[in-house]
C-alpha cells in the first residue's frame, strides 16, 4: 500500500524524522509495561514501540492509516483500536494503569490533555510531540503570560518536562509523569484557576 496522505480534517501531520521518533519513545519510563499510542498514522513511533517489551495498543481513527498499519505491521492487527480517542473509555483499555504516547494533532491537543486529566487514575504517564505553542502552555511557570488552565491542571498532578526535538519542526517533546501520591501538594497549586476543577 502507498503512503497515507495526511488529512487536514484529522489534523494529521506525519512525523518523518526517525531520530525524533526514537527520542519520543525513549522518554517512556523504563518500567512501563502498558502503552497506548494515539494516532499512529504510518507507524513513525510504532516501529520503535514494537521493539520494546511492552503491552502495546494503538488507537487510530483514519481507516487508510489502519489499512497501512495492518499491512506493514502485521503483529499489530489484534492491537489496533479503531475510533476516536476522545470518545474511548480509557479505564477499560487495559484494566490497569498505562502510558500514553503520540505525535499529537494540533487541533485536538488541548482535548487530549483534558482527557488525560480526566483519566489520571489510569494514565500515569504521557510522552508526545506537541506544537511549540501548546508545549509551552503545558510547561509554563506561574506568573508567565502562557501560564493558564492547561498548565495548572496538568502540573497539579504530573511532573512536566520538555525536550527540544532538535529539528526545524515547530514543536517540542513533552513528558508528563503522574506524581507518586497522585497529586502535588496544595501549596504549589494555590491558584484561582484550580478551584473550579477540583474533583
Amino acid at each position: 500500500m502507498d503512503k497515507v496522505k495526511a488529512k487536514k480534517y484529522f489534523g494529521q501531520h506525519f512525523l518523518n524524522d526517525k531520530n525524533i521518533a526514537r527520542k519520543v519513545v525513549d522518554l517512556l519510563s523504563m518500567n512501563t509495561k502498558n502503552v497506548v499510542e494515539i494516532g499512529p498514522g504510518m507507524g513513525a513511533l510504532t516501529q520503535f514501540l514494537i521493539q520494546k517489551d511492552i503491552n502495546l495498543k494503538v488507537i487510530e481513527i483514519d481507516r487508510d492509516s489502519i489499512r497501512y498499519l495492518k499491512l506493514n505491521y502485521p503483529t499489530l492487527r489484534e492491537r489496533i483500536i479503531e475510533g476516536d480517542f476522545l470518545k474511548k473509555d480509557l479505564e477499560n483499555t487495559f484494566g490497569e494503569k498505562f502510558s500514553l504516547v503520540g505525535n499529537f494533532p494540533y487541533n485536538i491537543s488541548s482535548q487530549i490533555l483534558f482527557k488525560i486529566y480526566d483519566n489520571k487514575s489510569v494514565v500515569n504517564e504521557m510522552v508526545g510531540m506537541f506544537q511549540l505553542e501548546v508545549a509551552e502552555r503545558i510547561c509554563s511557570n506561574f506568573g508567565t503570560k502562557k501560564y493558564g488552565i492547561l498548565s495548572v491542571l496538568i502540573q497539579a498532578f504530573f511532573t512536566v518536562k520538555t525536550k527540544d526535538a532538535g529539528h526545524a519542526l515547530n514543536g517540542d517533546i513533552v513528558r508528563a509523569k503522574l506524581f507518586r501520591d497522585g497529586r502535588r501538594k496544595r501549596k504549589f497549586i494555590n491558584s484561582g484557576y484550580l478551584s473550579p476543577y477540583e474533583r
